[in-house]
């Protein structure tokens, strides 16, 4: 059995891909690290809001939040959220009766403009809360929407 040395062009091909997956994953890791799982986790909206520290929430109308009056595929239910809250940090989504109630949670870094237009999914038809994180207070908009096909695989 002959053991064939790697050429030093090999091996600096692969010290290269090493490093370049390690640069790669670091910033995911960070994220990773951030997202706030206890909120997603929760069964009931007291539990995610309380983990998000968000008891309080006073509803704004500086909160533009456009939802359908009757979605007909709860798997794709289309919002979209405008804050015009000065200070506007994240932005999260909840479906009062959903199996895990938190269904988004969107960052904007500063000077990013606070808007998102996504689908999310509803078991069945409820209220759909948005809260805005701004300099660290929150503030709540909602809309009752209701589901004629619910969406998360739960009758």
């Amino acid at each position: 059995m002959s053991v064939v040395p790697l050429s030093v062009s090999r091996r600096v091909a692969l010290r290269t891909l090493l490093l370049l997956s390690t640069v790669v994953a670091a910033p995911w890791r960070v994220l990773a690290a951030q997202w706030n799982k206890a909120a997603f986790e929760a069964r009931v909206l007291a539990d995610a809001l309380e983990r998000l520290g968000a008891t309080t929430a006073p509803e704004s109308d500086q909160i533009d939040f456009k939802a359908p009056e009757i979605a007909e595929n709860g798997a794709i239910v289309p919002i979209e959220v405008r804050s015009r809250v000065p200070g506007t940090r994240s932005i999260h989504v909840l479906v009062e009766k959903n199996q895990f109630p938190l269904a988004a949670s969107f960052e904007f870094l500063e000077g990013a403009e606070p808007f998102i237009a996504t689908r999310i999914k509803m078991s069945e038809s409820a209220r759909v809360t948005v809260l805005v994180n701004a300099d660290g207070k929150y503030f709540s908009a909602a809309r009752d929407v209701k589901v004629t096909i619910g969406g998360c695989g739960v009758s």
